[in-house]
């Protein structure tokens, strides 16, 4: 029986296949066993033909007889004894070879022509090459493995294969060849266990005598590749140039490598399957592409896509989501940019094919939360009007309700009389949002978060949750509606003669476009008296306002409105908006009107409010009679003027609109600054007051 298997320092010899099979083949081809060979390396006259000998007592082995088989397993048993030997290997042992013996295993290897060397391309590529000549002092010409002649500077030079003289460059693949078919990792465990017990350190070429029995150029090279490629069994002790001494690892420090190593292969294919799974995504039809949802239904494709996510909108939070995401870009065959990062959750299906990037960068909200939708849903079923004993009946006015054609948020309206005197009145309902909504709760914060409705060509985000917005807190033609409604009379030169602010109920009559509306007044329908009458109402406060020093603001806008948005060629319509259109000009001078009354009255009753103002600016105006007048000489002017402001404790003048003072209070369902104003309007004063 054998005792003891490593007892040389030749433990295997070079072989194309792992070492079970030929030895096998070995034995089966033996039957008397004195030495055992591995084969060569194939078409390499450069190993020696002995390559795994026991040095036991050979004449005890000689007078005895052994079956192949028994002999397999006698070998098989000792490299488990072996294994088992290695776990009592002290962990924290220092290795024999002090850092004198380390350095004395260096040597200084100096370049000239025709050696063969290894030199590191690029961060992820070796080649070998052959050196030619010097190029400068330190410097070198060679000619690599692919025919490629460049200069190398000597830190790029990773290893120098020992015993070439006069290397042809031609035989560079033969021989990379030769090396590769001959690599086997498990070689180092047998040699890490040796070294363990022994503790001992190896340079290549020691290695290369160890495993293989030589030291020949293939050989030393094999014994590099291993060692150059492991990242379990040894480290690095010391290196000068490209040589090296290694040491083997302790029990404890493999064992953490191999669990790390488990874990890495196991990433890397959950990596290798993520890539795949965006691969066919993207490769399905646009109909066929799994929905946003279906990425979530994995919490590591959900982490990986959100870092995808992340890289396209340049918000990384870390280095570490930015190298995922890069990552993932060169797996799927592109350059690490924002910009083919959204192209890729695009042809994903995870971004709509004309993604809005400024919804996502800023963070809008364009959907609610389950709790919000269940709080809203409570709100329509469960509604009493808590001012309802409080309201006016108003319904028996003709009331317009004019906003765009695509308007969903109707939160406005107006009505109109003339009384007995001469003067003209006019109402501005205003939808009554507070009625449904407290302050604090979980609709108001979530209203507050958003701060404001957003309009957008493509769709409109509503401040409120829509169904909310649209079927309870709006103004709808021939329903019975909650509304803040602030009546004012006005003096024949269009100034405030009297106001009052009241809670009430009213049943819109017309839901008007602007164009529609503008219609109506170029018809001059007796029918439509009302509607001639808020006309008239509005030419006689602009005219007042201009008076005060109001400067004209009325401009063309130009919108657009994008059909089927999603469609991968959808319809586009483009229109502009004329502000001093009559039904527009309207519409925003009774608004302007009702802003004016509620800065009058908080500044009355001492409420705080969102008062806005501007500075009256100093500005010649005749200096821009050259301008055509209209939108061209307004835009020039008003860009020369004074900054807006805001102040909470009393109303300011705005110039610009040539008012004393002003609250935006018309538009509470889509601006929360709105809604504020009503919140404070009706804690102060009870909703319930009226002036003068």
């Amino acid at each position: 029986m054998v005792d003891r298997t490593l007892s040389s320092i030749s433990l295997l010899r070079f072989t194309t296949t792992p070492p079970s099979p030929l030895v096998l083949t070995s034995f089966r081809r033996y039957h008397k066993i004195r030495t055992f060979q591995y084969l060569q390396f194939s078409r390499s006259p450069i190993c020696k033909p002995t390559l795994f000998s026991y040095r036991h007592n050979l004449k005890s082995v000689r007078s005895r007889s052994y079956s192949v088989q028994s002999f397999v397993d006698s070998v098989l048993e000792e490299f488990e004894a072996l294994r088992k030997r290695r776990i009592r290997a002290s962990n924290k042992s220092v290795l024999t070879s002090n850092k004198e013996l380390v350095n004395d295993k260096l040597q200084k290897q100096v370049l000239q022509k025709g050696l063969l060397l290894e030199f590191k391309k690029d961060s992820e590529r070796t080649l070998l090459a052959v050196t030619q000549k010097p190029d400068g002092r330190r410097n070198w010409i060679v000619s690599d493995q692919n025919g490629v002649t460049t200069s190398i500077k000597p830190q790029q030079i990773t290893f120098i294969v020992p015993g070439v003289d006069n290397f042809n460059s031609t035989e560079i693949s033969d021989f990379n060849q030769r090396a590769q078919n001959n690599l086997d990792p498990t070689l180092l465990e047998f040699a890490w266990i040796e070294l363990l017990e022994s503790n001992k350190s190896v340079t290549v070429e020691e290695l290369a005598e160890m495993i293989f029995g030589s030291v020949d150029p293939v050989a030393s090279y094999c014994a590099h590749l291993l060692l150059s490629k492991d990242e379990i069994y040894f480290t690095v002790l010391d290196s000068k140039g490209s040589s090296s001494v290694y040491g083997p690892r302790s029990t404890v420090q493999v064992e953490e490598m191999k669990r790390r190593m488990l874990a890495k292969e196991a990433a890397d294919k959950e990596f290798d399957e993520f890539i795949q799974l965006l691969k066919s995504a993207k490769a399905k039809p646009s109909r066929g592409k799994p929905s946003k949802c279906s990425w979530k239904s994995d919490q590591k494709i959900w982490q990986r896509i959100e870092t995808l996510e992340a890289f396209a909108l340049d918000a990384c939070k870390d280095d570490g989501q930015k190298n995922t995401a890069g990552a993932i870009l060169k797996a799927m065959g592109l350059a690490r940019t924002s910009d083919l990062a959204v192209n890729l959750l695009i042809d994903i299906g995870y971004f709509p094919v004309h993604v809005n990037l400024d919804l996502l960068k800023f963070n809008i909200r364009t959907s609610y939360p389950d709790h919000i939708l269940s709080a809203a849903e409570r709100i329509l079923q469960e509604s009493p009007d808590p001012d309802k004993d409080d309201r006016v009946d108003l319904t028996h006015l003709k009331v317009y309700a004019i906003d765009v054609d695509e308007a969903d948020e109707l939160d406005d309206a107006l009505s109109a009389t003339k009384l007995e005197d001469g003067r003209i009145k006019v109402w501005i309902h205003v939808a009554d949002a507070t009625s449904f909504v407290e302050p604090g709760s979980l609709i108001d914060r979530e209203a507050l978060q958003r701060g404001t409705s957003i309009f957008l060509p493509t769709a409109t985000y509503p401040m409120f949750p829509e169904k909310l917005a649209m079927e309870r807190m709006s103004l709808k033609q021939g329903t019975n509606c909650r509304a803040v409604t602030v009546s004012v009379v006005l003096h024949s030169d269009g100034s405030i003669a009297e106001y009052a602010v009241t809670n009430s109920i009213i049943r819109p009559s017309y839901m008007l476009t602007y164009e529609s509306a503008s219609e109506l007044l170029h018809l001059n329908l007796e029918e439509e008296l009302e509607l001639r009458t808020l006309a008239e109402a509005a030419r006689l406060r602009l005219q007042w306002r201009r008076r005060q020093g109001a400067i004209e603001t009325g401009s063309l806008e130009p919108r657009i409105k994008v059909e089927n948005p999603d469609d991968p060629e959808p319809l586009i319509r483009l229109y502009v908006e004329d502000q001093t259109d009559p039904a527009m000009r309207l519409v925003s001078e009774m608004m302007i009107l009702c802003g004016e009354a509620l800065a009058t009255f908080g500044s009355s009753n001492k409420i705080p409010l969102p008062y806005r103002g501007q500075p009256q600016s100093k500005i010649d105006t005749s200096a821009y009679d050259h301008l055509p007048e209209g939108p061209v000489r307004s835009s020039a002017i008003i860009k020369l003027m004074c900054a807006a402001e805001m102040d909470y404790r009393k109303a300011i003048r705005h110039g610009i609109l040539g008012i004393p003072g002003y609250v935006q209070f018309t538009s509470p369902i889509r601006r929360y600054m709105d809604l504020l104003a009503h919140y404070q309007i009706y804690v102060s004063v009870g909703k319930s007051v009226s002036e003068r």
